[in-house]
């Protein structure tokens, strides 16, 4: 909302005189855009600008020619706002002492119902106060903004000192009359800073009037954006704090960030008086501590929690438009769903792929909330979080295709998921074996001492890439193994390689109180010594038939054949048994028939995968080590050394 059209609905909500009485800051506007903006002190490289260089025009030259014009531009802004301001002191100044006449009076005529007007109309001329303090803060900016001159520091002092600001007898009168209604048994309502509607009983007689406490419009209950921004660390944070409190603020929501020495510290509170000699201490302390000071009116004044429900379409138009984010770190917009992206490449996020991705951000209307670099400082940034803001309508699936397009162009991988309470509660993780926990294809190593390798490796690869059925893979592949001696297990789990990763990611997940599983279309021998070396809590895979002396491989299975339908089944019988939802279980797969166990899982990761797996998959992993999966979850590289050094 533009602040030009939240003065006038403000105006509007005011007696019609007050209103009259407010700055003109559409006719400030203009008279910027008509005469300042044109002759601004912000050079830029214009056609004219570069014209007027190339005619032998110094630079010098050009910015005192702008300034002689500004000079003159600036003195008649400077002199409209004067008669502005004066309009609305000089107004304010009667206003308060017609009111201070009318308290007097009722000294002598004590009236409730009179009361209560008058308090009304101490609260409409507070909200009028500030409405224009507001609103001069406002074109100042813009004139420093456009004109490249800064004069709102020094012409907000001058303002400050004005009894329009100060406003010391109108906070006493509101005060005093507070305190008289309270005497009059008109107890404001629990946690509330002023009385709230009610039935109001007249002294002088036993009738009832419907004489009601000012409505919220009216009631000073304004909401304020507050920052203070500048290299003294705590000291700003009691800066604003020091203000606050003075004033008897409300603070709803408050956050603090910093680079290296300088820091931002902004709150939201609410005033409890309109009196807003409170940016006149702001003003003071900011110069105390060399910060820039900064406040805003958020676009909308919502009288509830601002958080959005999902019956909020069927509430009155008007309702749409309140909107404010549960936290200041969120984006102030409606109709958002919260995700979560990991940006990673072992070798280091370019600057060219990180405005890739910014740019594709922007180009779907995502926000970004939060970021922050989750390896330890080595010269480059390698793993970054982002929270994201995303519009409802917005098409995850087209979002992916997309991510996938930019990873495959940076060799950097983009892991979009749900930003909720699961993803930092994950209890569960299934791993599928091949070419996942370990680097090797079992059946592939077992062929390789059968003398069967090429064949079976080429039934492998087609299954691998969903050519081929995996019960008729396996089926075909170990037929091909029949007459193996056993002995080829042993020699096979001696060669196994663990992926990097492997062994580190698995004591850091059971040191955090996970569940880990895998969950194989190999061999339960080979599963079995898998789970015994990382220390997993459960292994399924499948049994070799072995002859009846069992002395060699008959080239058949024993039992249900481990597939991807039989993978996710597990997944979820296991989850059963550990007392976990499915949003809090993570898959880890690379191939085809690991897409039904991805998919059960809350967050199923495609690791080093095939085209097809990765097309299909929530998230990937492209990089060499397992222990990014904890990048995923938003652990950081300082996190992960704690794990390690607590194991």
């Amino acid at each position: 909302m533009k602040f030009g059209k939240y003065l006038e609905e403000r105006k509007a909500q005011l007696p019609k005189e007050h209103a009259d009485h407010c700055i003109d800051y559409v006719a400030l506007k203009l008279l910027l855009k008509e005469e300042v903006y044109p002759n601004s002190i912000k050079l830029e490289p214009t056609s004219q600008t570069w014209s007027l260089h190339n005619e032998g025009i110094s630079f010098s030259e050009l910015v005192s020619d702008r300034l002689r014009k500004l000079q003159t531009c600036e003195a008649t802004f400077v002199d409209q706002l004067d008669v502005q301001v004066e309009k609305c002191s000089t107004y304010f100044e009667t206003e308060s002492a017609k009111l201070m006449e009318m308290y007097e009076s009722l000294q002598t005529h004590s009236d409730v119902v009179v009361s209560a007007q008058l308090y009304q109309s101490v609260l409409a001329l507070e909200k009028f106060v500030f409405l224009n303090y507001t609103g001069i803060v406002k074109i100042l900016k813009k004139n420093d903004r456009h004109s490249g001159l800064s004069i709102s520091e020094p012409y907000l002092h001058r303002v400050g000192c004005l009894p329009l600001v100060r406003a010391e007898k109108l906070s006493a009168l509101k005060q005093s009359l507070m305190y008289e209604m309270s005497q009059q048994h008109l107890k404001p309502q629990d946690n509330a800073p002023f009385p709230s509607p009610v039935m109001m009983r007249s002294r002088s007689s036993n009738t009832k009037s419907t004489t009601a406490l000012p409505s919220s419009p009216l009631q000073p209950n304004q909401r304020v954006l507050v920052s203070l921004s500048g290299p003294h660390g705590t000291d700003i944070i009691g800066a604003v704090l020091d203000s606050v409190s003075k004033h008897n603020c409300v603070v709803e929501d408050l956050m603090f960030s910093r680079l290296y020495h300088n820091v931002t510290f902004g709150v939201l509170i609410t005033l409890t008086s309109d009196n807003v000699s409170i940016f006149r201490d702001l003003a003071d302390q900011a110069r105390k501590w060399d910060a820039a000071l900064t406040f805003d009116v958020p676009d909308t004044q919502a009288t509830e929690p601002a958080i959005k429900h999902k019956d909020q379409d069927k509430k009155s138009d008007s309702r749409k438009d309140v909107f404010l984010p549960p936290s200041l770190e969120q984006a102030p917009y409606s109709g958002r769903t919260k995700y979560a992206a990991t940006v990673l490449n072992q070798k280091g996020l370019t600057s060219e792929f990180l405005f890739k991705w910014t740019q594709l951000l922007l180009e779907n209307k995502i926000s970004v909330e939060k970021m922050r670099r989750l390896n330890v400082g080595d010269g480059k940034v390698q793993c970054a979080d982002y929270q994201l803001s995303v519009p409802e309508g917005l098409s995850i699936e087209n979002m992916k295709k997309q991510l996938i397009d930019l990873s495959r162009s940076f060799g950097t991988d983009v892991a979009l998921q749900t930003d909720n309470v699961f993803r930092k509660n994950k209890r569960l993780v299934v791993f599928d074996m091949d070419s996942t926990l370990i680097q090797q294809e079992v059946i592939d190593e077992i062929a390789r001492h059968a003398g069967v390798m090429d064949k079976v490796s080429a039934i492998t690869e087609a299954a691998m890439n969903g050519e081929i059925d995996f019960k008729e893979s396996l089926r075909r592949r170990v037929a091909l193994l029949q007459g193996t001696n056993v002995d080829v297990l042993r020699a096979v789990r001696d060669t196994l390689t663990f992926t990097e990763g492997a062994r580190f990611l698995c004591r850091a997940l059971k040191r955090l109180g996970f569940k880990l599983a895998v969950i194989s279309g190999g061999f339960i021998p080979l599963a079995n010594y898998v789970k015994a070396e990382l220390g997993l809590d459960y292994a399924f895979a499948n049994q070799l038939k072995v002859s009846s002396d069992g002395l060699f491989l008959t080239g058949e299975t024993v039992g249900p054949i481990v597939d991807g339908l039989r993978k996710a089944e597990l997944l979820e019988v296991i989850a059963q048994a550990e007392g976990v939802t499915l949003d809090q279980v993570i898959a880890v797969g690379d191939g085809a028939n690991d897409l039904w166990m991805l998919g059960k899982a809350g967050l199923g990761i495609a690791f080093n995968a095939k085209p097809r797996v990765q097309e299909q998959a929530q998230t990937r992993i492209n990089q060499k080590s397992l222990r990014y999966v904890l990048s995923l979850l938003g652990y950081s590289d300082e996190d992960m050394q704690q794990l390690h050094d607590h194991y």
